[in-house]
């Protein structure tokens, strides 16, 4: 049977290089790859990875929309929230849920919801 390999989201954005600055000055991830013809980049921290696109001319794009979140797990979720509490505009603080999980929410520079969260016993 296939195998999945993790998932690499591709995010729209009409504000490529601001993204991609965002995400490598602010959450600290490595631009491994940026085609300016393409409007396409590659960001990678650790295991994970998204790619940014800008809009191409088949798909109708006004403003960023994504119906949920981009929920990162990481293993000490208290050190990023010291390290992203004051630069980005959150969505709710750190709080621990009765479903195990330590997490707080914040947004991009497109409005995109970002997650991060890590497991702790209640």
């Amino acid at each position: 049977m296939a195998k999945f390999q993790p998932i690499r989201p591709m995010m729209w954005t009409n504000e490529l290089k601001e993204t991609i600055a965002f995400y490598v000055n602010i959450l600290g991830f490595t631009c491994g790859e940026y085609n300016e013809e393409w409007g396409w980049a590659s960001l990678y921290k650790d295991n994970a990875e998204i790619m940014l696109a800008k809009p191409n001319e088949h798909t109708p794009f006004d403003k960023p929309t994504f119906t949920g979140s981009f929920y990162i797990n990481v293993d000490n979720v208290e050190e990023i929230w010291e390290q992203l509490k004051d630069k980005c505009s959150l969505c709710y603080e750190i709080e621990t849920f009765e479903w195990g999980m330590r997490e707080f929410a914040v947004y991009d520079n497109n409005g995109y919801l970002l997650q991060f969260g890590q497991e702790v016993t209640i």
